[in-house]
């Protein structure tokens, strides 16, 4: 069965007066040390705790887990909301020494954008790139460390939609920024956990507006699908208190190159002309004849 969408420690808590004695020791070191048996194995687990590794897979199955793997992605789900950033540094120093910390981190990156090229469905991709390109306006919103995802979309898509915005926290407030959100637009809502509240509050405004939604997170537990119209899922399992937003972005390149494939003549065009304006005001450094 697929994962309890219910808080994790909830279901636990729950649970606890129906369990055996070895599962209970395993419910009470999750309920204590969660960001640590996030990352064990079951035999590990077992023998933190001081029982066996199929106690450990009857503990997952009694909670209504088809297996220890399923309750461990939702652990792992569980950290990265709840937290803090100090937890996240001191988890990272156990995860990751300091003369590993490259090929650690460049690894989790690595199987990061894996996980999310095997997840990916190609047919809702499409009906993304679609919709985008239709859409009378686009707006798009990604505060927090998503700020950098939503403003590199908005660069692009703009040069070639000509019809986009950038939502940011700045002078203006987020809702007169949407204020003009509505059927026909498309809000695109970029957030990764820990998520902001912002957005998801930005989402619930534009939704009552009748602008269609489309969110870029990295799983179904995330509180942007109670708006979203469709999803697009980039993993970003953290490595520290930094956020690995490779995947999103890989994702977000994806979506670029796509509407411009779909808008090919009018992308050569644009860059065309833009061309001419970046050559005639030295836009761009370039070696000089003799390579200088």
């Amino acid at each position: 069965m697929n994962e309890p969408k219910e808080d994790l420690i909830k279901l636990i808590q729950h649970n606890f007066p129906k369990l055996s004695k070895g599962q209970k020791l395993i419910a009470e070191y999750i309920m204590s040390h969660y960001e640590k048996a996030a990352f064990m194995t079951a035999a590990k687990l077992g023998e933190r705790v001081g029982v066996s590794e199929s106690t450990v897979v009857r503990f997952a199955i009694a909670l209504g887990y088809d297996g220890y793997p399923r309750l461990q992605k939702a652990l792992q789900e569980l950290i990265k909301t709840k937290l803090t950033t100090v937890q996240r540094i001191e988890m990272s120093s156990d995860l990751v020494s300091e003369d590993d910390v490259a090929r650690k981190v460049l690894k989790s990156d690595m199987d990061n954008i894996r996980a999310t090229m095997e997840e990916v469905d190609i047919h809702s991709f499409d009906k993304v790139v679609d919709k985008i390109i239709k859409a009378k306006h686009v707006y798009i919103i990604g505060l927090r460390t998503s700020t950098v995802l939503a403003e590199f979309l908005g660069y692009y898509l703009n040069l070639i939609l000509e019809n986009v915005r950038v939502v940011s926290q700045g002078i203006s407030e987020i809702y007169e920024q949407l204020f003009n959100a509505e059927e026909g637009d498309i809000v695109i809502a970029i957030s990764f956990p820990r998520y902001s509240r912002r957005t998801v509050e930005a989402l619930s405004f534009v939704k009552k507006q009748g602008a269609e939604i489309l969110a870029i997170t990295d799983s179904p537990l995330s509180p942007l699908l109670n708006y979203a119209d469709y999803t697009l899922y980039a993993k970003s399992n953290m490595a520290s208190f930094v956020d690995s937003l490779v995947a999103p972005m890989s994702m977000i390149n994806s979506l670029i190159i796509a509407v411009s494939m779909r808008e090919k003549e009018k992308v050569t065009d644009i860059f065309g002309r833009l061309e001419e304006i970046w050559g005639q005001y030295n836009i761009y450094s370039v070696k000089d004849k003799n390579g200088i």
